[in-house]
């Protein structure tokens, strides 16, 4: 039975002076500066989509093949959840999301030297480790430097920058893969190796991870420097009001996840990741093929279309991102999963429709189902404490590896053996799942600190 305690008051007085910050430009740099390596996440993530309408061809792969080559990234994201949500809780978050940068980065160089089919299968594994790692670290990096009041706000603008790293893939794509290569789209994404260089000279430790882990003295230090950075822009700051936060004082403990105070919060927030994923890249790395394939259209124009769905869904995050704060957590999950079955609902019912109604259908389902994957991100933080807010956002992304290899994976087979209808039909049935579950389980976070929602 662990012991509850106040912790130190340089602990209440850390939060204090963090939750005084006004808004700033050293807020915007450090978003920018972290978004850079999720942007070049969302980048590395999806390459493979857009190189495989030339590969399938050339090296021959049936659809199946196709499932497993998009599974393998995935599994080996799982891995990486696991592996660097550890590392942030004992390291820190600045030394997992520099290291999981580097990794993947530098496996971007592999893929692109890859000369067949199992050698990209292999490298798609191995960089998957690291993708796995990046995306719920660095989110939980900007939650822990962000105040209570805005805070879906100001983390949803800087999450953004992923669904944003997911159109300009699709951008690049258009005139990289047929003028240059497919080889290309993934040396660009080396790119996060020079990123990675840079973070940690760039940013200070979070300060909540500091004072969580008994480093009471960088803590303050870390405090002080962003405070310096908003006093040189001329900025006044009121007094710190430190208030008493009680808290734990055991160390991370997965089991915690599915402790009695934890677990209807994490069962919730479990099928939310995987109803979300499932749907979000089952759409995502199938559209451009399902174009080219079952369309039969030249792999330039899937490319395009492609592009139209994506851009669809970068306009809905944007929204999301400047709304959620107002509509709050809770009906926002709601919402955006009950009306994705709405949209998906007419693809899987009979045959599919002509090429204009299905990118309708698509670019709605895609827009709203996106939307609830990005605010997930922003949620799956704030419901757990800093002692193991890294490890259980790292979970939650890790049951989205699983969804996205499922996903892909279904549809794969379900075009190869049966009806791409009948795939339409299962994304919408989990898609009511999630609206049922989030109505009756999500909890609304919206305008309260960190350390008030969780011991």
């Amino acid at each position: 039975m662990e012991s509850v305690e106040a912790q130190p008051i340089g602990a209440a007085e850390v939060v204090a002076r963090l939750e005084r910050l006004p808004f700033s430009r050293w807020h915007v740099r450090a978003r920018l500066f972290v978004g850079a390596a999720t942007f070049l996440d969302a980048y590395n993530t999806l390459t493979i989509a857009y190189a495989l309408p030339v590969l399938v061809p050339r090296w021959h792969i049936n659809p199946e093949s196709i499932g497993l080559l998009f599974a393998i990234g995935y599994i080996g994201q799982l891995v990486g959840s696991f592996l660097f949500g550890r590392m942030a809780e004992r390291a820190g978050r600045l030394w997992a999301l520099t290291w999981s940068a580097a990794s993947f980065g530098l496996l971007s160089f592999g893929c692109a030297l890859a000369w067949g089919y199992w050698s990209l299968f292999a490298f798609r594994f191995l960089q998957g480790i690291g993708l796995g790692g990046e995306v719920p670290i660095a989110v939980t990096y900007v939650n822990e430097i962000a105040r209570a009041q805005g805070r879906g706000r100001f983390v949803l603008l800087y999450e953004f920058v992923y669904s944003l790293g997911l159109a300009v893939t699709a951008l690049v794509a258009v005139y990289i893969v047929p003028h240059w290569g497919w080889r290309w789209m993934f040396a660009l994404g080396g790119l996060a190796a020079l990123v990675a260089v840079f973070l940690r000279r760039l940013l200070p430790e979070s300060p909540r991870w500091l004072v969580q882990v008994g480093r009471h003295h960088e803590a303050m230090q870390a405090v002080e420097r962003i405070e310096s950075a908003v006093e040189r822009e001329g900025l006044p700051l009121a007094p710190p009001v430190a208030k008493p936060i009680v808290a734990t004082s055991q160390d991370t403990d997965w089991t915690e996840l599915l402790s009695r105070f934890y677990r209807r919060r994490t069962l919730v927030v479990w099928v939310m990741w995987f109803v979300s994923y499932f749907i979000v890249f089952g759409l995502t790395t199938w559209v451009p093929t399902l174009f080219a394939t079952v369309y039969k259209l030249p792999v330039t124009k899937s490319l395009q279309y492609n592009l139209v769905v994506t851009l669809s869904a970068l306009c809905a995050s944007f929204i999301c991102a400047l709304a959620i704060d107002r509509v709050g957590r809770r009906r926002w999950f709601v919402g955006a999963f009950g009306f994705t079955a709405l949209t998906l609902l007419p693809l899987g019912l009979g045959s599919l429709p002509p090429l204009g109604t299905a990118l309708v259908w698509i670019c709605l389902g895609r827009c709203l189902i996106g939307t609830s994957s990005l605010a997930l991100y922003l949620y799956t933080p704030e419901i757990y404490p800093t002692r193991m807010r890294a490890f259980a956002s790292s979970v939650g992304s890790a049951w989205y590896t699983v969804a996205a290899a499922l996903g892909t994976f279904v549809l794969g087979l379900m075009l190869q053996r049966y009806s791409l209808s009948g795939g339409f039909l299962i994304f919408a049935g989990l898609a009511a799942v999630g609206a049922i579950v989030a109505a009756s389980g999500a909890l609304e976070t919206r305008g309260r600190i960190l350390e008030e929602l969780s011991p």
